[in-house]
């Protein structure tokens, strides 16, 4: 079977990180160290590679996410729903609009 990639701009490193994921670990970076969600995988080293040489992405990311299928974003392995992953978004986008996100 052939690979889903996000047909935007960076959509092949965000289908290598996972949307979910990448919210997960955004929200992690920028709002709040507890959270440990996108730990939950094996791979989560080689994406965090991924996250940190993508950074000039993630603001638009943060905003496809919020575009994005719910039942796509429910079969995430993070233990989160597709609410919770767009909640997220929409917070870290406003903690953007106020300050940049740091890097």
């Amino acid at each position: 079977m052939a690979r889903h990639t996000f047909s935007f701009d960076g959509g092949e490193e965000l289908t290598t990180m996972g949307a979910g994921w990448f919210v997960s670990y955004s929200y992690y970076q920028h709002l709040d160290r507890t959270h440990r969600n996108w730990n939950r995988i094996s791979t989560a080293a080689s994406r965090s590679s991924v996250y940190h040489r993508t950074t000039n992405m993630h603001n638009y990311w943060l905003q496809q996410v919020l575009y994005m299928n719910d039942d796509n974003l429910n079969k995430n392995t993070l233990g989160l729903s597709s609410s919770s992953i767009k909640e997220m978004a929409k917070k870290l986008l406003a903690k953007n609009a106020n300050n940049k996100l740091d890097k």
